[in-house]
């Protein structure tokens, strides 16, 4: 099979999806973005790590041996 014939057929695949969820991860594979972790994570994780970000910058921290008693 040539590369031109498994383009169509890729195109005919993608065209019978119904799934929004996996369109948005095909569409990011060819955009390039699946290389950048932030695209893979759901809105909870993003808004964790900008609260951890915010607290950062408020000089809000603790150790990590702080924080291995805290998590074990």
């Amino acid at each position: 099979m040539n590369i031109q014939s498994t383009k169509i057929e890729l195109a005919k695949l993608i065209l019978e999806l119904e799934n929004p969820s996996l369109i948005k991860k095909i569409k990011n594979l060819i955009m390039g973005e699946s290389s950048d972790f932030w695209n893979l994570l759901n809105e909870s994780e993003k808004e964790e790590i900008e609260q951890g970000l915010k607290m950062l910058n408020k000089g809000q921290r603790i150790s990590f041996e702080d924080f291995l008693k805290k998590v074990s």
